[in-house]
Order: structure tokens, then sequence, then C-alpha cells
């Protein structure tokens, strides 16, 4: 049994799994602000965990939204300021007595994809989180590429390519650059492409919504949106070539979004007819808790 752990900024999600991918047990709980408080929580999660299953030391996984350099032994989370600088995995894995891997979510959500979910089969799999913000993973014969700096995969903090007129003027990113795919392919950028045409709307949902209802102005902005991220990817194509491309987080909802991207991508790949395979993610929002608990087997396998 394998317990994995999804750190987010406002929860924390566990899971414990059998060798087959079986789901055995749950926790959440709100994420709580503060360094020792983090790790407290942790290891209370830990602990019912193990409670529950009757098992004690079980191999344990995490993932959470930052840069994690495994080197130097530090992360980095815009949304969990309290880790940053600090020995978190050190520190961690003391308080649990054992070794903990860590990866960022995005790789997590990846690997979960790649070894028994839609991206299963595949040699080279690129996951894409698209949802308030963009995040990607890169999982090759099976095991995360995380990069020497911990970085692989930071694909929404490249730049938008191909830019064209219709996207607009490029915007601030929260990472201090100009024009990162986040700012485009975000919720927020979604958004921004519906009002910029004189569409009203809240939040993708209602996008959606508008366009079932043929709604123009909605269809014109989801046609945008499709045409961005289908030179996003095929830039990845192009540099990765990967088997397959797994799409997750609430944008990856979007009517219509899989036929008009693995359509539009062909104008932009340097293959006319790219065999990569455009897939929806299986597990949705389990996919990077069960990333994580991937993730924990693998350290064990690597002894």
């Amino acid at each position: 049994m394998y317990i994995g752990i999804d750190l987010g900024g406002t929860k924390i999600s566990a899971l414990a799994i059998a060798e087959d991918g079986r789901a055995l047990a749950r926790r959440r709980l709100v994420t709580p602000i503060g360094y020792s408080e983090t790790l407290a929580a942790l290891a209370a999660v830990v602990q019912a965990l193990e409670d529950e299953l009757g098992q004690q030391g079980l191999p344990v996984g995490l993932g959470l939204p930052g840069v994690i350099d495994s080197e130097a032994g530090r992360v980095q989370a815009v949304n969990l300021p309290w880790l940053t600088g600090r020995p978190f995995a050190q520190d961690l894995s003391v308080k649990l007595g054992r070794f903990v891997p860590m990866a960022n979510d995005a790789n997590c959500f990846a690997l979960a994809e790649a070894l028994e979910g839609a991206g299963m089969g595949a040699e080279v799999v690129f996951g894409v989180v698209l949802g308030t913000g963009v995040g990607a993973g890169i999982v090759v014969k099976g095991r995360c590429l995380a990069g020497a700096h911990g970085i692989a995969g930071e694909w929404g903090h490249t730049p938008l390519p191909w830019r064209m007129v219709e996207d607009g003027s490029p915007l601030p990113c929260p990472c201090g650059r100009i024009g990162c795919l986040e700012t485009v392919l975000g919720g927020s950028g979604l958004l921004g492409i519906y009002r910029r045409l004189g569409g009203e709307a809240h939040s993708a949902i209602d996008i959606a919504e508008a366009f079932r209802h043929n709604n123009q102005k909605a269809e014109d902005a989801l046609h945008l949106y499709f045409s961005a991220l289908a030179r996003a990817l095929a830039s990845v194509i192009n540099l990765l070539d990967p088997d397959a491309v797994v799409l997750g987080g609430g944008l990856s909802d979007l009517p219509g979004l899989l036929e008009s991207v693995s359509r539009l991508w062909r104008g932009w790949a340097l293959v006319a007819e790219p065999r990569t395979r455009l897939v929806r993610a299986r597990y949705g929002a389990d996919g990077g808790v069960r990333g994580a608990a991937w993730l924990a087997r693998s350290a064990v396998i690597a002894g």
C-alpha cells in the first residue's frame, strides 16, 4: 500500500492505494497557515490513514503547487509561502520517520495519467492542467522528468508561440514576466478573450453555457482559445514529440476542445498529421494525489 498527498494552498488531500491502484482510504482537511502547522497536519493525515488501514510506516509521496529542487532540498510555492526557502523535504522526512519523495502537482497528475490513466501505454506523456493557472508535467517511460532545477514542465511560464493580433496584447503574469501561456490559457485568459469580444461572463462555465445556446461571441472566444492552445501544444510536439498529451483541469471540459485542437495544431506542427494522441484525463481532480502515491511506489522500487 502507498499513500499519496496533494498539498494545496487551501486543502490537503490524501489517498491510500493498493498495489493494483484501488483506492483504500481517503482524508481531506484544510491547509493550515504556518510551517510547523503544515508539517503537523501532514503527519496527522498520514497517521489517520495508517490507523484506518492497520498498517504503520507506509511509503508516502507528496505533490504540491511549486518548484521542488531535490538537489537543494528546497521548494518554492507561491500558494504556500511559508515553505519557501525552508528545508521542507528534510523536515517532513524527519517528521514522518521515512523518506518522502516530492514532485510538482502537475508532474504527479501526469504520472498518474501515464501509469494508469488516459496516457497509459504511451512512452512519452505530456500532461497539462488547464485551470485557474496552467501547469504541465512530463513522464518518460513511466518516470517523471524533473530536470536539473526541478522546473521541467513549467510550460505555463513560456510565451505563447506564433502570437497573432487576435490574441490581444501580452499581459503580465504572476511570475513577473509578460505574455506567459498562463495569462492566455488559464481561466482569466479565456474570460479576457470573451470580454474583448464584448461578452459578459463570470466564469468559463458561463462561456461554455453561452456556447451551447449558440452565442456567437462565445463561439468566437472558444475558437480563439482553441487556436492559442493548439499553437502552444504544437510547439510541444515540435520539441518533445510526445506519444500522448493528456488534458486535465476544469477548462479541459470545454465543448469541442479535443476535436478543435487536434485539428488546428496540424497548421503549426512540423509533421502534417501528428500521431500524438490528445485525450482528456481519466482521473480529474484525483490525478495529483494518485500520482503522489505512485511517486512513493517508484521510490520504493528504486530503493
